[in-house]
């Protein structure tokens, strides 16, 4: 039996719950990453709150932290229902997910690797744990960046991120394989931008720690 992190955007939390119930009826074990991006940017324009994205990751002060909270919890409650009886919703900070603070990003964390025991423990009764991206403190996490620290963690055989492009896009195609050093200088050398950063950020991460990374048809292998 193979352990699968399974990183799903807010965009497309309910897009591809059919996806994930089938990597699920595979038999692998499964634990499901999820973000609330456009969730979270429209409730801060609602209530006239700037909100700033610096290399993937929201600026988030007090007032932005509260919104953050109440949409991942919103989001996780609703792909639990989606994703059906066995999916069993956490937020990061309840369970004990760690991040070190950016403090020029305000409530903001680079998580760190973590093996969760309430995770752990899910698995084990063949639950399918769901994880909103927070850390202790509470910090904000980028979901990417968070699903990269779990796999590492929990010593998962694979991480996929399930996105809304195709994947990593050079020249206007898709790179069906990329090796983690050359993404890494792509990284270094500010040659991309948007959402793909901690998508690859993450990726890069996992591979180095002999985790295999997907985002969408592109492979990222140490």
């Amino acid at each position: 039996m193979s352990r699968l992190v399974v990183k799903v955007g807010g965009g497309v939390a309910f897009s591809v719950t059919k996806q994930v119930l089938e990597l699920a009826a595979e038999g692998h074990e499964l634990v499901v990453v999820h973000g609330a991006g456009p969730q979270i940017s429209a409730a801060l324009a609602r209530a006239g709150i700037q909100s700033t994205v610096v290399g993937g990751r929201r600026v988030t002060g007090t007032d932005e932290l509260r919104v953050v909270r109440r949409l991942l919890k919103t989001v996780n409650g609703g792909l639990c229902l989606a994703l059906g009886p066995t999916a069993a919703g956490y937020l990061g900070d309840e369970i004990g997910l760690q991040a070190t603070r950016i403090p020029e990003l305000g409530h903001v964390g680079a998580p760190r690797r973590s093996r969760p025991a309430v995770v752990e423990a899910a698995l084990a009764e063949g639950r399918l744990p769901v994880v909103a991206p927070l850390a202790e403190g509470p910090l904000n996490v980028n979901a990417d960046e968070m699903a990269g620290a779990l796999a590492a963690g929990l010593e998962a055989d694979r991480i996929m991120f399930l996105t809304d492009v195709a994947g990593l896009l050079l020249e206007g195609e898709v790179v069906p394989r990329i090796d983690a050093g050359d993404a890494e200088e792509l990284l270094e050398r500010g040659l991309l931008e948007g959402g793909i950063l901690p998508k690859l950020r993450a990726a890069v991460a996992a591979a180095r720690l002999g985790v295999r990374a997907e985002i969408g048809e592109t492979a990222v292998v140490a």
